[in-house]
């Protein structure tokens, strides 16, 4: 199977044909990356021009995006909230649409290039739908790969849309591969922050509040992905999205704890030789390559100044105190279901922790609990269709529903 990387390098369009201006849409333009994207257009105004913009319930903030961007569509995902968003851009020439079909309509407009950046599983319809576009899609929601793995590569293949990563470290190692030679590595490695608890002992992080675990030392990111750096789950569901993009199986991923977060990922190659990307922690310099790629484009992120750092360092992980990696490294070796079950639930996890209903070390707990359940109840089968993954991503849910009640 050609790898991920190779396929980019075959298909990339030559710089001259790409259009003066390159129509972007923005799927979860109120969330982190969505911001960090228009803050990367707003630099390079002259480059790129807004079609569409979608939100689940933040409607204010996507009102005043919309209006500031002069986005020809709006899209909210909440409904109820037609109204609201239509009386906030009243007096402007933006539709206005609501709900979970003109989040996918959205995408299908025409584009030169579509950010992804829905978090959730409730990304997967919309990315699908640009996929099938046959644009360019810069992939930033990584459960469309966790979730749906094979099934959405494929897709990507038969449609000739080409993928370009954002995740710092998916970026990071897009960079670092060579397309021609990408037969030729060893191994892939990704590094971790470590997040907020990298040197707290397991009997610490037990009574580890919601505050605590949202304050990430490097990284400013929405309060789901905050918590998954925490727990490692993020680093863990990493591993498995790079399974996917560059078609590689595990034995071949590793992760690396990097505090400064300066080198965001590494290539070794057959001959030792390893290739790093390095650069400041800001999203905003993954998200500058995927639009400008091929090409290169400024951006506002701080410059990495060598002369200033005063060392990197690099340790193992503790998987004992981080178990999140290892249960995800199983759930590769297991059917492409394990995988949408362990984002189901950890997704829960998340969610009941912030509420407050469980602890921390609960969440990985809970995770490993409903992927038990689901081998017993046997549903870690190969899936088939994209209605087996909405199956078997539902009764994730519902078994960490279910389960964390008990925990309470």
């Amino acid at each position: 199977m050609v790898t991920q990387s190779t396929k980019l390098a075959d298909c990339s369009p030559c710089i001259a044909s790409i259009p003066a201006r390159r129509r972007v849409s923005i799927l979860g333009s109120t969330g982190s990356v969505g911001c960090n994207t228009l803050n990367v257009i707003e630099s390079n105004s002259e480059r790129y021009c807004v079609e569409s913009l979608t939100a689940y319930r933040n409607v204010a903030l996507l009102a005043e995006q919309a209006r500031h961007v002069s986005a020809k569509l709006a899209v909210i995902g909440d409904a109820s909230l037609f109204d609201e968003l239509k009386q906030r851009l009243s007096g402007t020439n933006i539709e206005v649409a609501a709900g979970p079909g003109a989040l996918v309509e959205a995408a299908q407009r025409p584009a030169d290039i579509v950010m992804a950046s829905i978090v959730g599983a409730a990304g997967l319809a919309p990315t699908l739908a640009a996929v099938r576009q046959g644009t360019a899609v810069a992939l930033a929601n990584k459960e469309c790969l966790v979730s749906a793995g094979s099934l959405f590569m494929k897709e990507v293949s038969a449609s000739a849309c080409t993928l370009l990563p954002v995740d710092s470290e998916h970026n990071a190692i897009f960079q670092a591969l060579d397309g021609s030679h990408g037969r030729n590595f060893s191994r892939i490695i990704l590094t971790a922050s470590g997040g907020p608890f990298r040197t707290w002992s397991t009997k610490d992080m037990e009574t580890a509040s919601p505050e605590q675990a949202l304050n990430h030392p490097n990284w400013s990111m929405g309060d789901k992905l905050t918590i998954d750096s925490a727990t490692m789950m993020n680093k863990g569901l990493e591993l498995i999205e790079a399974h996917h993009l560059f078609s590689t199986g595990p034995d071949k991923l590793d992760v690396l704890v990097h505090p400064q977060s300066v080198v965001h990922g590494m290539v070794e190659y057959r001959d030792g030789s390893i290739l790093a990307q390095l650069g400041s922690p800001d999203m905003r310099k993954p998200i500058s390559h995927a639009l400008g790629w091929p090409d290169r484009i400024e951006n506002r992120a701080p410059k990495l100044r060598l002369e200033q750092l005063s060392s990197l360092t690099f340790e193992a992980v503790d998987e004992e105190r981080f178990p999140a990696i290892g249960v995800c490294r199983d759930c590769m070796r297991h059917n492409a279901s394990a995988s949408t079950v362990l984002n189901a639930a950890n997704e829960i996890a998340v969610e009941r922790f912030l509420a407050g209903d469980i602890g921390f070390l609960e969440i990985t707990s809970l995770v490993m609990k409903s992927l038990e359940c689901a081998m017993t109840d046997g549903m870690l089968a190969p899936l088939s269709n994209l209605d087996d993954v909405a199956c078997v991503d539902q009764y994730g849910r519902n078994k960490a529903r279910m389960l964390a009640q008990g925990l309470q």
